[in-house]
């Protein structure tokens, strides 16, 4: 039966390892930017405005967020990082919260979303946390937020840069989405649920 993504509610926020939630449940780890629209994209999925912070300043999520959906997954949002305004010592704090959730054996990613800029070519951060998702061996969905703001001319283009630098493979999964108007909802929660589907 399919999660119902409306269906979501806040349920904590992890700001050391002894905090991860480890009950068994499938998690979808949600990272990016801070300027990219990652809580605009997890508000767009959960149908909700203001459950997961959109701050007028990038790098707001400075702890690990859990939302429960459905009572059967976790949609997990990481801390934001690269482009944030705050201190080295905090930047390196969440680094260190970051590689503990990735490397954690309780905490179980069953699915990451990386997302990206569909405007820009994928930055080294993007390219680091890619490699993440790689090594935990676990299934990656990339997707390329901000499609309103490209003309339709420009879109394939834009996909082939962000294929071609973070060497997807056919195999892969890239998701051109808008948080602003909803493109690419319904193919981000087929994912998902097959995902959580998969034993």
């Amino acid at each position: 039966m399919p999660l119902n993504f409306g269906k979501a509610e806040f349920v904590r926020s992890a700001a050391s390892p002894e905090q991860f939630l480890r009950d068994g449940l499938p998690q979808f780890a949600f990272a990016g930017r801070s300027n990219v629209g990652k809580s605009s994209v997890i508000n767009r999925l959960l149908g909700r405005k203001n459950l997961a912070y959109v701050g007028s300043s990038p790098g707001k999520t400075t702890q690990i967020n859990y939302f429960q959906v459905d009572r059967r997954a976790y949609l997990v949002d990481l801390p934001g990082y690269g482009y944030a305004k705050v201190s080295r010592a905090e930047k390196e704090r969440w680094g260190r919260l970051m590689e503990r959730y990735f490397q954690d054996e309780g905490s179980l990613i069953t699915t990451g979303v990386l997302i990206v800029d569909i405007r820009h070519k994928p930055t080294v951060d993007d390219m680091t946390m890619h490699a993440w998702f790689r090594e935990t061996g676990c299934p990656e969905i990339v997707v390329a937020n901000k499609l309103d703001k490209l003309k339709r001319s420009q879109v394939e283009p834009a996909l082939a840069l962000i294929r071609e630098t973070l060497e997807l493979t056919a195999a892969d999964t890239l998701v051109p989405f808008s948080a602003e108007k909803g493109a690419g909802k319904e193919e981000l929660i087929r994912l998902l649920n097959e995902a959580c589907e998969k034993p």
